[in-house]
């Protein structure tokens, strides 16, 4: 389920610049060089936003990024420190893996998944990130995982269910699941 893009103006948005690329277009006269950013925001409290930018100066390249992030911000649902579920997403040839851990277990991420995963203000998160190891389309696998998240409360009411009922549900098959083994 993606979650809805929400307006970033009422939030303080912390911005963190994952990859500045120097790309180059061949013309008559020799190559043309600018810049490519990718560039992840958050507040810390669940709402992130990821953007790539592109111009002929970094500073303008960073800032196209973080227009582009802040368009593109969603909320993310928390359980206290970590994520509701685990979650896998592919972007391209990028595939992420997203477990939640306990409490002290910190953010256990690589290169790309760690920018978003510390932007959104998880403190507590297990990651795996297989194939390409392309910084671009690690974030965005990573942000897709994110926004594919969902809350206990709304997966109770996907369901028809209220949220102690489904708990104690998942409590139940659990317990069940370690008698058998």
């Amino acid at each position: 389920m993606a979650q809805k893009r929400i307006n970033a103006d009422g939030l303080e948005l912390e911005e963190r610049v994952v990859q500045i690329n120097r790309v180059s277009k061949v013309v008559k006269g020799g190559r043309r060089f600018s810049f490519s950013t990718v560039v992840v925001v958050g507040d810390g409290k669940g709402h992130i936003g990821v953007g790539m930018g592109k111009a002929g100066e970094v500073p303008e390249a960073i800032r196209k990024g973080v227009e582009a992030a802040k368009k593109n911000v969603i909320r993310i649902p928390l359980n206290n420190t970590t994520i509701p579920h685990d979650v896998e997403t592919e972007f391209a040839a990028a595939r992420v893996r997203l477990l939640p851990a306990a409490p002290g277990t910190g953010v256990i991420a690589g290169r790309g998944v760690r920018p978003v995963i510390e932007a959104a203000g998880i403190k507590d998160i297990l990651s795996k990130s297989y194939g390409s190891n392309n910084p671009v389309n690690v974030v965005k696998a990573a942000f897709k995982a994110l926004s594919e998240l969902t809350s206990l409360e709304d997966q109770a009411r996907m369901r028809g269910m209220t949220s102690q009922e489904l708990h104690q549900r998942r409590v139940r098959v659990k317990a069940e699941a370690q008698e058998a083994s």
